[in-house]
């Protein structure tokens, strides 16, 4: 594993707000490498660490300043996505046990939900979960498609968007006209709600972009859905919002800064794929980057929003 290595830092400016949000000194660092496929970073500033899922590897991987990258829980039925609940518990998408686990302070898991309508889930890829307490989860087919990433299973349902209340423990499926949905992340005031389009697997001409719904003032529906915003290498896989409302999405060149008003900003240029990110360390300034088999990290002029 290598550990803090800087690179040239590369860049691509379109607007000179991105300008602002970038440390003209900062560099990329190169935290760690030699993994297949990376996805699911997570901060736990209590714990000085970041979390992310090795999910060919079938592990979960921990990264600190102090110890560099070591192996945090394996095996993890190949986890994607992750996030902490209200409490500062770990909550995992796992395509092969087709679930959303909560990982509890005694080390044990719980299982939140497997199934909707009485059928079993696809393969849950990404989580947020929303200042009520609510989990946000999107629902592909990709976990299911390869043995790469799990194991190939038949589908039981069509792909969709859910929310689950762990209090209530009810699940809705709050949208279900996606071919592909995957990340996903709400505005800094919840208003909005963020979610990729990655299209259906296979296809030859596959819808690909990033959709905009706004919330209900209740937070139990959500309309629209328009087309929020292209991205122009490729598609959007993770991304995660700053406190300007700024998009951070991964993308096959790299990290593309997408305006609250849809325009790109910007691109943090990155030699492999970006398939997720998230804000870390002191000031949540930190952007830590999952590009295929690399960390990266990178600090920023903005500062993530944090939830709950």
């Amino acid at each position: 594993m290598a550990t803090q290595q800087p690179l040239l830092p590369r860049t691509e400016s379109y607007d000179p707000r991105f300008d602002r949000l970038i440390q003209f000194n900062a560099e990329l660092e190169l935290l760690g490498e030699g993994f297949r496929w990376l996805e699911g970073a997570v901060w736990f500033g209590d714990h000085e660490c970041l979390l992310f899922s090795d999910i060919p590897n079938n592990r979960i991987m921990r990264w600190s300043e102090r110890h560099g990258v070591t192996v945090f829980r394996e095996s993890s039925d190949y986890a994607n996505g992750q996030a902490r609940d209200s409490q500062g518990r770990l909550i995992t998408c796992h395509h092969r046990r087709r679930c959303l686990t909560r990982l509890e302070y005694d080390g044990t898991l719980t299982t939140l939900v497997s199934t909707a309508d009485g059928k079993q889930l696809n393969a849950p890829n990404d989580v947020v979960v929303k200042s009520d307490g609510s989990i946000w989860f999107s629902d592909p087919l990709y976990g299911l498609m390869n043995d790469f990433e799990g194991g190939r299973q038949e589908s039981e349902q069509p792909p969709a968007l859910y929310r689950f209340d762990p209090t209530t423990m009810e699940l809705r499926r709050m949208a279900s006209d996606f071919d592909g949905p995957n990340g996903l992340a709400f505005s800094p005031d919840e208003r909005k709600l963020y979610v990729a389009e990655s299209g259906a697997p296979g296809a030859a001409d596959p819808r690909q972009y990033i959709r905009v719904f706004e919330v209900s003032e209740d937070g139990l529906s959500i309309t629209s859905g328009e087309v929020f915003h292209k991205i122009n290498s490729g598609w959007a896989d993770g991304f995660k919002v700053d406190e300007h409302g700024n998009l951070w999405c991964g993308a096959a060149d790299g990290v593309h800064c997408v305006g609250p008003d849809g325009t790109l900003l910007g691109k943090v240029l990155v030699p492999r794929r970006v398939s997720n990110l998230c804000f870390g360390d002191r000031f949540c300034s930190r952007l830590f980057i999952c590009a295929s088999t690399c960390l990266y990290s990178l600090f920023t002029n903005t500062r993530g929003v944090q939830r709950p």
